[in-house]
């Protein structure tokens, strides 16, 4: 995209001269359009201020405020946007309100609107602007009529303070108010996801090693019912309820392989990633180049990562061949699972990456993938290092 020559480079408008040249008028058109947005946004503010103050007694007060508050926002939004067309000054939209997950109710949306930090300086910037707005408009009306000649260095002042308040008030909030909107939204990502695990164990147990159990008790019943009038009947029956102990004893390891593989916490995740690649149906090569062992909670997340990976190699990939490479860069821990099949694997493409994605974003972690129709596939999966030796002193000292 290219700019035009009156364009500011850096958020910096092109030096003040006498002649009246665009950018000029653009900072002209902007201080006389101060005085009726100040009016407007003073107006807004008194008002929100003293009915939502004089409600607060009733049911209607605060919620009048939090729903005024997100006004506000839009109050910010317009003149971010003036700023940013008139007066080349270049602002982030800040971070949107964090929405309310399901089964949050109402209280938690109020007190979510009436901290919301954007929303109250949209509102100051509003209530201050109504003297300058008033100042600016007069000097810029005399100055055209009386002040021309120097009238590009007096609008280029006033508009540096109209940059500076812009800046200062409607910017985004610092690092620190952004990463707790960010940890707050994957807080509620961590917590679905455990909510949907919860299910998925509890269905896998009903429908699966339960209801096995149950027909292994009646079975059993009827053989105890058999063996004095049918022996060998109930003999039978008698092996098959054997038979069918073994499949309910693999159902449960499979299930708790599902939670936490034994293979994991006894060995690590070179001998639980190459016991996974063993079950896939392509023949899967595993590199592990790591010199000690990150937290259990890493661990955790980054086995399950491979094995969802793999189990989308088995399905969909066509592949003739997989890799998997783990290893360690700075304090960061890596995962790349490659394959040589089709290829065009997309993160809303119903395969789980979506979820994946999701995942790791919730510990901090990254998820890249790149999968070209007609393959190769590759993804590229970072996650936190965090010592097990740091894990297990803070466990034992909380203890």
């Amino acid at each position: 995209m290219t700019m035009s020559p009156s364009a500011p480079d850096n958020d910096r408008p092109p030096p003040a001269r006498f002649a009246f040249d665009p950018w000029t008028w653009k900072e002209i058109a902007y201080l006389l359009a101060n005085l009726p947005m100040a009016v407007a946004g003073f107006v807004y503010t008194v008002f929100l201020i003293g009915v939502g103050a004089g409600l607060s007694v009733t049911v209607i007060g605060l919620p009048l405020l939090a729903l005024g508050l997100q006004g506000a926002r839009g109050i910010g939004r317009l003149e971010r946007g003036r700023a940013r067309g008139m007066l080349g000054v270049r602002i982030e939209e800040p971070s949107p309100m964090a929405r309310s997950r399901r089964g949050q109710g109402f209280f938690t949306w109020l007190w979510a609107g009436l901290k919301d930090p954007v929303g109250w300086r949209a509102l100051l910037y509003s209530f201050i602007r109504l003297p300058w707005g008033v100042a600016t408009f007069a000097v810029t009306l005399v100055g055209l009529f009386v002040l021309w000649p120097v009238l590009p260095y007096i609008a280029r002042g006033l508009t540096n303070a109209d940059r500076a308040m812009v800046r200062g008030l409607l910017s985004p909030s610092d690092e620190l108010e952004r990463r707790i909107a960010e940890l707050e939204s994957d807080r509620g990502v961590v917590v679905d996801t455990a909510a949907a695990d919860l299910r998925r164990i509890e269905r896998d147990l009903h429908d699966g090693a339960q209801a096995r159990l149950v027909a292994l008790a009646m079975g059993l019943g009827l053989a105890k019912e058999k063996l004095t009038d049918d022996p060998e009947a109930a003999a039978r029956m008698v092996d098959e309820a054997h038979g069918e102990v073994k499949v309910a004893l693999q159902e449960l390891r499979d299930l708790a392989r599902g939670i936490h593989p034994a293979v994991l916490t006894d060995r690590g995740l070179d001998a639980a990633l190459s016991a996974i690649a063993s079950r896939c149906t392509v023949p899967v090569t595993v590199t592990v180049t790591l010199s000690g062992r990150p937290a259990e909670a890493i661990e955790g997340i980054a086995y399950f990562t491979v094995s969802e990976l793999l189990q989308n190699v088995s399905k969909h990939s066509r592949a003739a061949a997989a890799s998997v490479d783990v290893w360690r860069a700075g304090d960061r821990l890596m995962l790349q699972v490659r394959d040589d099949g089709r290829g065009g694997a997309r993160l809303d493409g119903g395969t789980g990456m979506s979820g994946l994605a999701e995942r790791l974003g919730a510990v901090d972690g990254l998820f890249v993938l790149d999968s070209p129709e007609g393959g190769p596939t590759t993804v590229t999966a970072e996650l936190p290092w965090r010592d097990r030796a740091e894990t297990g002193t803070e466990r034992v000292g909380a203890a």
